[in-house]
C-alpha cells in the first residue's frame, strides 16, 4: 500500500511473534539537499556511504529528489536503495524542474507500507514554481526483529515567522497520537523542522506525548545548519515515552548544506 511528500515518528508498536527486539535502534536524520555537497557539487554516493559508515537501521532524509532537472533526471531514492542495501520509500512534497522533490526513509528492515500525510495551512502558501501544495509527512511501518515501528518523516516550512510551522505542527502532533493499524501507543516525531528550542513551534512539544532528547543525551550544542559553519539546530529526532536516548550527535561533514544527527535510541 503506497501513497506519496517532508518529522519522524517511531512509536510505541505492537510486538510480532517471532524475533528479539533490537538492543537499540540507530537513526539518523538528514537534509541531503538533492545529494549536493555543501558547495553545490553533486555528491548522493557520499549521502549512501555516510548511512552505511555509521551504520544507520534507519535514515531519515529531507530535500530528496526523482527526475528533476537539478538531479540530473535520476530517481535518487532508487539509487540511495541500490547503494546501501536497504529497503526504502519516497514521498513527494511538490512537483519540482520536470520531476519531484520530498523525503525518503531508508531502514535495514522491511518496510510494509507507506503514507503520506499532508498538513495543510491557511492561508494557502504559494511555494516553488507557484505550486500551492502543502508540506507533508512520509509515515512508514517497519517490521524490526520482535516489532513494528511507526516513523514519520517530514520537512517543514523554512519562513522566516513561525506562522506556518505552528500550523504544520500542530498535524503533525495529531499524527503522533493516533499511530497506524498494527501499532499501539504514542509516537516518536523527527526530521528537518526549521525550528530553534525556544522557538514557539518547539514549546508546542509541551503537554504533547513527544519530547526532544537533546538535553538528556547529545553531545554538544547539536548545531546543525549550516554545515561549513553550524549556527543552527532544527534538525530533531523526538521520543515517545517508551524509548530513551542512548547517545545523539551531530556528524562533521559537508556532505550536505546540512549536517547529519544521528541517535541511538532503546526502549525502556
Amino acid at each position: 500500500m503506497r501513497y506519496l511528500s517532508l518529522v519522524l515518528l517511531i512509536c510505541g508498536c505492537s510486538s510480532l511473534p517471532h524475533g528479539n527486539q533490537p538492543e537499540t535502534v540507530r537513526v539518523l536524520t538528514y537534509n541531503i539537499h538533492a545529494g549536493k555537497d555543501a558547495s553545490g557539487v553533486d555528491n548522493l554516493s557520499r549521502v549512501a556511504a555516510l548511512i552505511l559508515e555509521h551504520k544507520a537501521d534507519i535514515a531519515l532524509l529531507q530535500e530528496v529528489d526523482r527526475f528533476t532537472t537539478r538531479s540530473g533526471k535520476i530517481d535518487q531514492p532508487a539509487v540511495l536503495k541500490k547503494l546501501t542495501g536497504m529497503h526504502g520509500a519516497f514521498g513527494k512534497s511538490l512537483d519540482f524542474q520536470g520531476g519531484e522533490y520530498g523525503i525518503a526513509v531508508l531502514s535495514r528492515w522491511p518496510i510494509e507500507f507507506d503514507s503520506l500525510h499532508r498538513l495543510p495551512v491557511t492561508p494557502r502558501q504559494e511555494r516553488s514554481g507557484g505550486s500551492y501544495e502543502p508540506r507533508g509527512a512520509l509515515q512508514v511501518l517497519i517490521r524490526a526483529p520482535g516489532e513494528r515501528i511507526s516513523v514519520l518523516n517530514t520537512h517543514i516550512d523554512a519562513s522566516r515567522e513561525d506562522f506556518y510551522r505552528r500550523q504544520e505542527m500542530a498535524t503533525l502532533l495529531q499524527l503522533v497520537a493516533h499511530p497506524p493499524r498494527g501499532a499501539s501507543g504514542t509516537s516518536l516525531l523527527g526530521g528537518d523542522l526549521n525550528a530553534e528550542p525556544g522557538s514557539a513551534v518547539i514549546d508546542m512539544l509541551r503537554g504533547s506525548s513527544v519530547r526532544d532528547p537533546w538535553p538528556e543525551c547529545g553531545e554538544g550544542s547539536g548545531l546543525s545548519y549550516p554545515a561549513n559553519a553550524p549556527v543552527k539546530r532544527i534538525d530533531y529526532l523526538l521520543l515517545p515515552p517508551g524509548w530513551r536516548c542512548v547517545s545523539a550527535k551531530v556528524l562533521e561533514t559537508e556532505t550536505s548544506d546540512h549536517r547529519p544527527v544521528l541517535f541511538v535510541i532503546a526502549r525502556n
